[in-house]
C-alpha cells in the first residue's frame, strides 16, 4: 500500500472515530464542530503516514499528534480531551505507518 493510500485510510478512520466520539456532546454549531474535527484528524492521519523523520514511527506520530492538535485545543479551551485524542491517535497511526512502511 502506498503512503498516500495509507494516509487517506488512516485519516478517514481517525476522523470518523474522533467525530463519532463527539456525537453525544453539545455545541452551538454541532455540524461545523464535527466537520472541523473530522478535517483536523484526517489531516493528522494523512501527514503522519507521509512524513519521514529520523525517529521511531510511534514517536513521530505522538509528537505530530500533539503539535497538530494544540491549536484546536487552545481555541476550544478543551486541552485535555483534544490533546489526549491527538496523542493516542498519533501514536497509533505512527506505529501502524512504521509497520507498513515499504
Amino acid at each position: 500500500m502506498s503512503r498516500i493510500s495509507l494516509g487517506v485510510l488512516c485519516g478517514l478512520a481517525f476522523g470518523a472515530l474522533d467525530t463519532a466520539l463527539m456525537i453525544p456532546l453539545s455545541f452551538a454549531d454541532k455540524r461545523s464542530a464535527m466537520l472541523g474535527a473530522f478535517i483536523a484528524r484526517f489531516g493528522l492521519g494523512f501527514v503522519i503516514c507521509n512524513i519521514r523523520l529520523p525517529w521511531p514511527g510511534w514517536a513521530t506520530g505522538l509528537i505530530l499528534g500533539l503539535l497538530l492538535s494544540l491549536p484546536d485545543a487552545i481555541i476550544t479551551k478543551a486541552l485535555a480531551p483534544i490533546l489526549a485524542s491527538g496523542a493516542v491517535g498519533g501514536l497509533l497511526i505512527g506505529w501502524i505507518a512504521s509497520r507498513l512502511d515499504r
